[in-house]
């Protein structure tokens, strides 16, 4: 999944770099500003880039030798965490491999995990859904004669763009992550309704999948839209529009029953009047219908770009699934129930939400490890497209502009995947990270600081970067 061919093997993290330079830097970070101290030294044994054509992520792998020492790790990163950057720092190190700890400060310790919530709310989607299961938007028969219903069924990234119009992250689509289709729907539609001597309808819109406050608790309007079954475009005002936090609609739902109504209305069937809530029949006959992009690319997408919509959307998937209400408090039930049964400590987690936006959620660094380390276990394959889907340092989604020369990490691009977070004072790194051993360990760092966003999560980017370049032993 992603843009970029990767792959884990026994010689350590193998980059595509032709394929990285051909192609646009998806997403942006929030980095900018002034340059950070110079860079670390290159490892002692560096690792050759080479091209991969097999899977995106083999496996967690054991490396040359055994994994770095608590010692170790506590002696080569002393420098980096005298960083006054950092401000408050808890830490987990763990091996990849056995998921163990092997360094950490706090690590017992509840922290904001803003946007790595996302991890544990993805794990948990992914234990309970199927990679390659799909999210159906429907229209069906109305209860009464020329009625119909347009039914929503949880997918964000519906859109009524034109295929070749739409992008993610700045970048096209291809047959795998292309959204469903309001046009195809509206074509389905009109199709059967022609085909039935119905030339004008009246037309309803159906959100009674999800349950619940439809508005997030930190709502802007800008970083995440209202939280309904219906909605297309992400409810963005301009469909267009690339920006990170671009201005949402109030009414996502009525927003994409009106684009429903204009895209029917093109294929030469009359809508009467204005679109109004209803609630489809139970057995209603299926007019036409289409469906998402797999939930391993959902997952895919809302890891690399940090999606707030998408991960809420899919934290009521794993509600539902778990036979939960579709809402904030039915999807955090799913998420910690399952991550319970999978043997997640969850001992002083707290959440709100499945994006991270709440500034109430609380997670300890040991958790985030442990779920990553969960992730690439070999006996949960399933999991497998949470790894995948994080961003890669120096190259994509939010961690395309860190990493670079003026933070002083650059030695370690291409070699971590990590999921970002990022709220007023905090800035959160978790992912995993390949050793100057070839040994996958996981981490998880969080922070609490008033130092600004550029030199916190150069801070945060140099000690990930030190353990990339060592054994630690």
């Amino acid at each position: 999944m992603g843009v970029l061919g990767v792959a884990l093997t026994a010689g350590g993290l193998l980059l595509d770099p032709g394929r990285a330079l051909a192609q646009p830097v998806p997403g942006t970070s929030h980095s900018s500003g002034k340059a950070s101290p110079g860079p670390l030294p290159a490892p002692a044994d560096p690792r050759r880039a080479v091209a991969t054509d097999g899977p995106v992520l083999v496996a967690t792998v054991a490396g040359t030798g055994g994994p770095p020492t608590t010692q170790g790790l506590q002696r080569d990163l002393a420098a980096v965490l005298q960083d006054r950057s950092l401000g408050t720092l808890n830490l987990a190190v763990a091996d990849g491999v056995t998921g163990q700890l092997l360094f950490g400060s706090g690590e017992n310790t509840p922290a904001t995990p803003a946007s790595t919530n996302k991890l544990l709310t993805t794990v948990a989607a992914l234990a309970l859904i199927p990679a390659d299961s799909r999210i159906t938007t429907r229209v069906v028969q109305g209860p009464g004669a020329g009625e119909i219903t347009l039914v929503g069924g949880g997918d964000p990234t519906l859109t009524g763009l034109p295929l070749d119009q739409y992008r993610i992250a700045g970048l096209p689509v291809d047959q795998d992550t292309a959204p469903a289709s309001m046009a195809d729907l509206a074509r389905q539609t009109a199709t059967a309704l022609k085909a039935a001597g119905t030339p004008s309808v009246k037309l309803n819109f159906d959100t009674s999948l999800y349950s619940g406050p439809v508005l997030h608790p930190q709502n802007d309007s800008t970083n995440i839209a209202a939280v309904t079954p219906l909605m297309v475009d992400e409810g963005r005002i301009d469909p267009r529009s690339q920006e990170e936090a671009p201005a949402r609609v109030f009414d996502p739902a009525g927003q994409a029953a009106d684009v429903f109504a204009a895209l029917l209305q093109a294929q030469g069937i009359t809508v009467q009047a204005k679109p109004t809530a209803g609630t489809a029949g139970p057995g209603a006959k299926v007019l036409g219908q289409v469906r998402s992009p797999t939930m391993g690319r959902l997952i895919d997408r809302l890891l690399t770009n940090s999606d707030n919509t998408l991960a809420e959307a899919v934290a009521r998937q794993a509600a539902i699934a778990d036979h939960q209400p579709a809402s904030f408090d039915g999807a955090v039930k799913a998420v910690t129930d399952t991550l319970s049964r999978l043997g997640v400590p969850m001992n002083g987690v707290v959440l709100y939400d499945g994006s991270g936006l709440h500034t109430g959620d609380l997670i300890p660094p040991l958790v985030l490890a442990k779920v990553l380390a969960l992730a690439g276990s070999p006996q949960h394959p399933e999991l497998r497209p949470v790894l995948t889907g994080m961003p890669i340092a120096g190259f994509t989604g939010t961690l395309a502009n860190r990493f670079g020369a003026t933070s002083g990490a650059q030695s370690a691009a291409g070699l971590v995947r990590a999921k970002t977070g990022s709220l007023s004072g905090v800035n959160t790194l978790a992912g995993t990270v390949v050793d100057a051993d070839g040994r996958v360990l996981v981490f998880a760092l969080m922070t609490r600081t008033t130092a600004g966003v550029v030199d916190a999560r150069s801070a945060v980017d140099r000690i990930v970067a030190r353990i990339a370049a060592c054994g630690c032993r």
